[in-house]
């Protein structure tokens, strides 16, 4: 593959040259304005289009070319990332089937040692309750899911006022039952995620996204997982166009243009307000458009105001914002990021970096505290695959079934 430039007095009519000599199914690598137009001189106008070399090409059949590009997608992004070798199911298989001498009487000491574990959570769960006078009494048969929600993350407030309602109507027969009171708190906590659902869309109907967040959050890699996901993976195959608003950092637009140049999409990299609403009408073809914005501290007012401009312009649908955050950032720092950001119109929350962390009550309490419904969870650095729609279960295994040391 090879890059070959068009330029014109207007974009319209370097675009016009590039599909007559090549069509339309063309690669657009980067567009932009080299001179501005004035009254004494027309403007200067640059296409960058990714032409295959002049070599005979194969035709695949529709489903080997999909699994082709989201190979090369995903192959790509082990090599962007970092790479983390797995064990095998047969490794495991042997490791598991290697019983030491005495394996039933190690057994046997195992679920001991595990009972008087388990004893050990509850009188721990229960020490601060007699120091702090305001605290929570906690009846004993409530402190180990008391114990584990405490230990998630989740808001002390939050969990307090849920452990009231728990304790105040779940039925005294139910009480006795560890694995009983579990599954009612959990249902009880489920009720309380609110969950956008994915839903596809059918032309004529666009969607227009716009994702923004603090720095390191990883939206330019959910985006390019979401991109692929619209374009390969769902029920239907969409046309997928991406804008990238983040032209500070090189190394942030070339990996965007890499994934876009595998998945065959078309981006366009904007830098003015002024601009941004003919890139939307460059990519209106498409039924998804997805915007990565650049990354900014929750307290860069400047950079989050700038964003705002960008949204003033005339658009063909609605832009629906996507505040995207960290699971490992504790509540009050995701707390006070959503207040901040909240300069924009934010629509629904996206989670990131779920694969490093085990503790999931922050994001519940942000959620309890927003009102906002989460939309996706990405869950590993492969693309497209460690992304997931959100829900409630996967959410409240990471409050309720961790074990406490």
């Amino acid at each position: 593959m090879k890059l070959k430039t068009y330029t014109a007095e207007s974009y319209t009519e370097a675009l016009n040259k590039v599909k007559r000599e090549l069509g339309d199914e063309v690669v657009i690598v980067s567009s932009k304005e080299i001179k501005r137009k004035t009254l004494t001189s027309p403007g200067l106008y640059e296409i960058v289009v990714a032409v295959e070399d002049n070599k005979t090409i194969k035709k695949q059949p529709k489903k080997e070319q999909m699994d082709d590009v989201l190979l090369k997608l995903s192959n790509a992004a082990k090599e962007i990332g970092s790479f983390t070798p797995k064990q095998t199911k047969s490794e495991k298989d042997k490791i598991n089937n290697l019983k030491p001498v005495g394996f039933d009487e190690i057994k046997e000491l195992k679920e001991k040692v595990e009972q008087i574990a388990d004893t050990l959570k509850y009188l721990q769960a229960n020490v601060w309750d007699f120091t702090n006078k305001n605290s929570l009494e906690i009846p004993p048969e409530f402190s180990e899911i008391y114990a584990l929600a405490k230990a998630s993350g989740m808001n002390t407030k939050h969990l307090n006022e849920i452990m009231q309602l728990t304790i105040k109507y779940m039925p005294l027969r139910m009480r006795k039952n560890r694995n009983a009171i579990k599954r009612y708190f959990h249902t009880l906590l489920k009720k309380m995620v609110p969950i956008r659902l994915e839903r596809e869309i059918n032309p004529p109907h666009k969607k227009i996204l716009m994702f923004v967040g603090p720095t390191g959050v990883g939206k330019t890699t959910t985006i390019a997982k979401l991109a692929a996901r619209y374009a390969y993976k769902l029920n239907s195959r969409h046309k997928v166009g991406i804008i990238t608003l983040d032209t500070y950092r090189i190394g942030a637009v070339e990996q965007l243009m890499t994934y876009a140049k595998m998945m065959r999409l078309p981006i366009e990299t904007v830098v003015d307000p002024n601009d941004f609403e003919e890139a939307l009408n460059t990519l209106r073809h498409n039924d998804y458009i997805l915007i990565d914005t650049v990354g900014s501290s929750q307290h860069d007012k400047e950079k989050i105001e700038k964003l705002s401009r960008f949204l003033k312009v005339n658009t063909f649908a609605e832009i629906n914002i996507n505040l995207v955050l960290s699971a490992v950032s504790k509540y009050e720092d995701l707390l006070d990021i959503y207040k901040n950001f909240s300069l924009l119109p934010i629509d629904t929350l996206v989670f990131t970096k779920l694969d490093e962390t085990r503790t999931y009550g922050n994001i519940f309490s942000l959620l309890l505290d927003t009102k906002k419904p989460v939309s996706y969870f990405s869950i590993g650095q492969e693309v497209p695959d460690d992304l997931m729609q959100a829900n409630s279960e996967y959410l409240l295994k990471g409050i309720l079934e961790k074990e406490l040391s």
